[in-house]
């Protein structure tokens, strides 16, 4: 059976490392497709920087391995995260209909199970190559691709799709839609602190302002109406996970299908703001990536996925202080509605229910050796418990 990835939160991103071919660096053990474990390749280390690796390739990669000027390092030892290979002769037809010269590297990138990553470093600097495999709907493609162009355009600091010779950002590559995008430097934050919510709320704010004028909508593919039919498909299971999880899970659905609240404004919303989808330079953000949940719904259920993705600590404490300035930094920019604010707890338990079952479907699908471990569901099941057992919005730092 197929899996439902969480993009950011739940996946489990790991790279392969890399050996010198004719000019370009490849995929170590051949194939980009396969899937086997590799040497681990390093980047030097840079004074000052964290000691843990970053699962995302963050920095430009050319005939040699990464040096400094890279910024930061490569995550080693691990699985290849892309599915579609490219081969040198299909890319360097495909980069013949842009400005951005020829290819000189191309890499792989751990970048989820969505898509193939590829980081292309070309004769006008590096670039970011996506090809959209099976489970991304081809009719969502225009919505996303244009809603990035929409939002650099208003200096928001999200990949910029870059137009052919023809103008057009979209079009196909070894037999897939595919796409190009501007790189974006910086590196996620491994721990979070109250500063970096406070930054990401007014880059959220800053996000949903600058998208009021975008044409185009889309349906939230993953909102209140699509999680009972999702449940539905692994409730059998439900209970391998942990005793009464069915019942309990059913329950709360009931609940939120009843108080899910109306009338809220409504907007673009970026859908999965992780800490992993959110880059950071010299304490300030860099970049907003990964926009393929974005669609159109309530602007504060969007502050609701933040919550849940930056304010509980590793062993599920709710951090109330990084909710405050989070939400303070939202508010400085775009003040939330009191309607907004009492809604707060019903949509933080939606978003929460959203993610337990995405990760529980996974959870019973995945097949044993699947390349992606699935995340265990129960911590998105207790941040649902807290939600639950809020008196009001209060609890998240609101006066």
């Amino acid at each position: 059976m197929g899996t439902i990835s969480d993009q950011g939160e739940g996946r489990a991103r790991v790279d392969g490392a890399t050996e010198p071919t004719a000019g370009r660096w490849r995929p170590a053990g051949g194939s980009a497709t396969t899937a086997r474990r590799r040497d681990p390749l390093r980047a030097p280390t840079i004074p000052g920087s964290p000691a843990a690796v970053c699962p995302k390739m963050l920095g430009s990669v050319g005939r040699d391995p990464p040096t400094p000027s890279s910024v930061f390092r490569f995550l080693s030892a691990g699985f290849m995260a892309v599915y579609t290979e490219v081969t040198d002769d299909a890319l360097d037809a495909f980069l013949e209909q842009y400005r951005v010269g020829r290819a000189l590297s191309c890499k792989g990138i751990a970048e989820g199970v969505e898509n193939s990553n590829y980081l292309v470093q070309t004769e006008t600097g590096p670039l970011i190559l996506t090809l959209y495999e099976k489970r991304v709907d081809p009719g969502d493609l225009p919505f996303f691709l244009g809603l990035m162009d929409h939002l650099a355009a208003r200096d928001i600091p999200c990949p910029t799709p870059i137009r052919g010779h023809d103008g057009e950002t979209l079009r196909e590559l070894a037999g897939r839609p595919a796409a190009l995008v501007s790189f974006l430097s910086g590196m996620w934050p491994r721990r979070i602190t109250p500063h970096h919510c406070n930054r990401l709320g007014g880059a959220l704010a800053r996000l949903h302002a600058a998208g009021r004028d975008f044409a185009m909508t889309r349906r939230n593919g993953l909102g209140v109406g699509d999680w009972r039919p999702l449940f539905e498909r692994c409730a059998d299971h439900a209970d391998d996970v942990e005793p009464g999880l069915g019942a309990e899970l059913d329950a709360a659905l009931a609940d939120l299908e009843a108080a899910w609240p109306g009338g809220l404004p409504l907007g673009v919303i970026h859908a999965d703001l992780f800490p992993d989808n959110v880059f950071f330079l010299r304490d300030e953000i860099s970049g907003l990536i990964d926009f393929y949940f974005a669609c159109t719904d309530f602007l504060a259920y969007d502050i609701a996925v933040c919550l849940n993705a930056w304010c509980f600590e590793a062993r599920g404490e709710f951090n109330v202080t990084k909710a405050r300035r989070l939400l303070d930094g939202y508010r400085a920019v775009r003040p939330l509605e009191a309607g907004e604010m009492e809604a707060l707890p019903v949509l933080a338990q939606g978003a929460a229910m959203r993610f337990l079952l995405t990760r529980l479907f996974d959870w019973v699908n995945t097949p044993e050796g699947a390349l992606v471990r699935p995340k265990d569901p129960r911590e998105y099941l207790y941040k649902l418990r807290f939600h639950r057992d809020v008196a009001g919005p209060g609890a998240y730092g609101l006066e």
